[in-house]
């Protein structure tokens, strides 16, 4: 099988046969999207892939400890991560096994789209998913200007939120929203309750990390509003994408 060579998103030269046809995903957007377009190429994927509900490959443990025996006895053409959600640790033990790993880096909706499209079209060769398009057209534009100040919150005991820089800010922003901790020093600072709970604010309580709950979470709060949100609408990057702007807003707004 011949073999191509191209830069990831770290503008790491990955080496890998062409088009691979047995791929190991340690992200769980992105199995999400593999699954969708080309599930005959998904041989393995994390523990915390949890969509498609059904998909049933091999198991290779969490994103942030894969079991990287089980990944290699896989015997994958190539490995898919993502900067953040992966350790870098995992990674080059990977690519001293002699396992190419495709390092994919994002921070904003246009960034996750434009880094899939390159996955799809330039790595796996099967141009561009009709998900993606259709999120391409939901999620592009110029920013809306903001309509409602909003916190998002990803644990408690003790409370973190959403800061600078991220995917999860970059969604809100496009959804005419203003994250009131944006200018926060660290992208998942922690914070003080007082923090978030602010009159005008409404707090975004998601089901992922942390799985907020009507019955833990909300109680929390005297001042600011609160909404239940799905953490993958929010937080994920893919087909997940379709559909999610009328469903997070719906969900706030209601």
């Amino acid at each position: 099988m011949p073999s191509v060579t191209l830069s990831d998103d770290l503008a790491y030269a990955v080496s890998f046969p062409t088009p691979p046809r047995r791929v190991v995903s340690l992200v769980p957007s992105i199995t999400e999207a593999l699954a969708s377009t080309c599930p005959e190429r998904l041989v393995g994927a994390t523990d915390w892939c949890t969509h498609p509900s059904d998909l049933g490959v091999q198991r290779v443990r969490g994103t942030k400890n894969p079991d990287l025996r089980a990944v290699s006895a896989l015997a994958p053409d190539l490995v898919v991560a993502n900067k953040e959600e992966n350790r870098e640790l995992d990674v080059r033990r990977l690519r001293a096994d002699g396992t190419p790993v495709w390092v994919t880096d994002i921070e904003t909706v246009p960034a996750a789209l434009d880094s899939l499209e390159r996955l799809f079209v330039e790595v796996l060769e099967l141009g561009t998913p009709g998900w993606l398009a259709a999120a391409r057209d939901e999620w592009t534009g110029p920013l809306p200007e903001p309509a409602l100040e909003v916190a998002v919150a990803i644990w408690r005991d003790p409370w973190m939120a959403v800061g600078r820089d991220t995917f999860t800010g970059d969604v809100v922003a496009r959804l005419g929203w203003r994250n009131v901790l944006a200018e926060a020093p660290e992208r998942y600072p922690h914070v003080d309750l007082g923090d978030l709970d602010r009159e005008g604010v409404t707090v975004l309580l998601p089901d992922e990390p942390y799985v907020f709950t009507a019955d833990d979470g909300p109680e929390a709060f005297s001042r600011a509003h609160t909404a239940l949100v799905s953490g993958r609408l929010l937080t994920w990057y893919g087909p997940s994408l379709v559909g999610a702007r009328a469903a997070l807003t719906a969900a706030v707004t209601r």
